[in-house]
């Protein structure tokens, strides 16, 4: 988090939390649209993003697989903090942590410290992961609660969760109410060192540059201050972030006494260049936003009227057989797979013929991993071997291939290996195309991990000026229902 703010001046966190109608056909479509439109505008100002799970939970497995893509869509470098405000005991809190953490991948959460630390602590022991503590809400009705006074020395119950949970570990922040600037202040004095997350501004009624003043740690960083509305339901986005980022980083320098404010311009200018399209600073970009731009640069991802091995006909298509052919895209792979398999236990790794190979390489290349491949088709000559390379039985193995749609050919490879007595829990892919396959593989007990969706692709494709908004939205909407 500190990088991030540092990077580009910025202490602003915008909430992603879609609002569409309950009767809405394409859910996917129209979460992803939304969501998209909002990320392109502010992603050069936000500090982080934070989706709010109810937005996406009250559609069922839709808003479910809108969440994933809404994630899978914002730029590798921002962090990304989901508001869930999880507790529970045992197995079902380990269960809530696996779900954020490692399924959606996820930065940080939100939670509720009601059941104490035992509850949290499958969150708390996540490995570079964060998590947010509610501590004292925006709404008014949150006095009911937060304002008893629990001890002898009269300190409200928000001043006791304060000082208990800064005390769990250095990756635990606080959620404080950004239109409280007592609570603020008082929660600050508590945790001088502690993170704040700051809901509560416009709508509610806080001052964006009043709960700096109260809230802002000695360094100028330790805050984020949230904002979804006022934002998302701007007429300019962009605009609205923009003047909301400036106005907390004149509070920033009036506490600090620095030079935020200038700090603040170059940092947007530098990050305006990025996401252009420039490649002169490339060294400067994400792997993944130079990712997607090679994708498109090199005609790996296409628009027109394609067939695809499903039958359907798709409006857009992904030649990721062309990744081979260029060399700093290659590379860019391996590294992109360095990161997936960084998260993974396992003792090889499976390529899937054909696309799989060359990729696999790459991979193996970039982490030192040992590859071997199942011939999806018998072999008739020579050994006969059904599984090419080193291997014996009992080992983990992880599938790796290029793009998933179906999980037909991984399903089929999975098999094979399996009757081999090789163990296939996960496989890892470059690009995702809607949720099918990650269905079709999870009833097999394999997990999905992709390293980008497509709305990002469709995202990367108009912001270089290969397609319009127009083709994007409609990509995009067909994205949303792709199997």
């Amino acid at each position: 988090m500190t990088h991030r703010c540092e990077a580009i001046s910025s202490l602003l966190c915008v909430g992603l939390d879609p609002r569409i109608a309950p009767d809405t056909q394409d859910v996917v479509g129209a979460i992803l649209r939304q969501n998209l439109r909002i990320i392109e505008a502010t992603a050069d100002f936000a500090a982080a993003f934070k989706p709010n799970s109810a937005f996406y939970e009250r559609f069922g497995a839709a808003g479910f697989e809108a969440l994933e893509g809404t994630i899978r869509s914002i730029p590798n470098e921002i962090p990304i903090i989901l508001d869930v405000k999880r507790a529970d005991l045992g197995a079902t809190s380990e269960a809530y942590a696996d779900a954020a953490f490692r399924h959606f991948g996820v930065d940080a959460v939100t939670l509720n410290p009601y059941l104490g630390r035992e509850a949290l602590e499958p969150f708390l022991s996540a490995r570079g992961k964060g998590v947010f503590i509610v501590c004292r809400t925006s709404n008014a009705g949150a006095e009911l609660f937060q304002m008893i006074p629990p001890g002898v020395d009269g300190d409200p119950l928000y001043v006791t969760v304060a000082r208990a949970c800064s005390e769990w570990g250095a990756n635990v922040g606080l959620v404080v109410a950004a239109n409280d600037p007592t609570a603020l202040r008082r929660v600050r004095e508590i945790a001088p060192n502690s993170w704040i997350l700051a809901p509560g501004i416009g709508v509610q009624g806080g001052d964006a540059g009043i709960a700096v003043q109260s809230g802002l740690r000695a360094d100028g960083l330790g805050m984020l201050v949230h904002s979804s509305r006022g934002i998302a339901e701007a007429d300019d986005p962009l605009e609205a972030a923009r003047t909301l980022r400036d106005l907390i980083e004149a509070a920033r320098g009036e506490v600090v006494g620095g030079n935020h404010g200038a700090q603040s311009q170059v940092g947007l200018a530098e990050s305006r260049s990025a996401s252009s399209g420039a490649t002169s600073d490339s060294g400067n970009l994400s792997l993944r936003t130079r990712f997607h731009e090679r994708l498109v640069t090199v005609g790996a991802f296409r628009t027109g009227e394609y067939t695809l091995k499903s039958g359907l006909v798709s409006p857009f298509y992904l030649d990721m057989r062309m990744v081979p052919s260029d060399p700093e895209l290659l590379s860019m792979a391996g590294e992109a797979y360095s990161e997936l398999l960084a998260e993974l236990r396992y003792d090889v790794v499976a390529a899937i013929p054909t696309a799989g190979l060359p990729l696999g390489a790459a991979a193996c290349l970039a982490t030192g991993s040992p590859m071997i491949y199942p011939r999806l088709e018998a072999k008739r000559h020579g050994t006969g071997n059904r599984i090419e390379g080193i291997w014996v039985p009992g080992q983990r193995v992880v599938l790796l291939d290029d793009v998933i749609t179906t999980g037909a050919s991984k399903l089929e490879a999975a098999t094979i290996l399996r009757e081999a007595g090789l163990v296939v829990t996960d496989l890892v892919v470059l690009v995702e195309r809607g949720a099918t396959g990650r269905r079709e593989l999870l009833e097999a007990g394999i997990t999905v991990h992709s390293y980008t969706g497509v709305a990002p692709l469709i995202g990367k494709a108009h912001a270089m000026g290969e397609i319009d908004a127009t083709t994007r939205d409609k990509l995009i909407e067909f994205a949303g229902g792709d199997s």
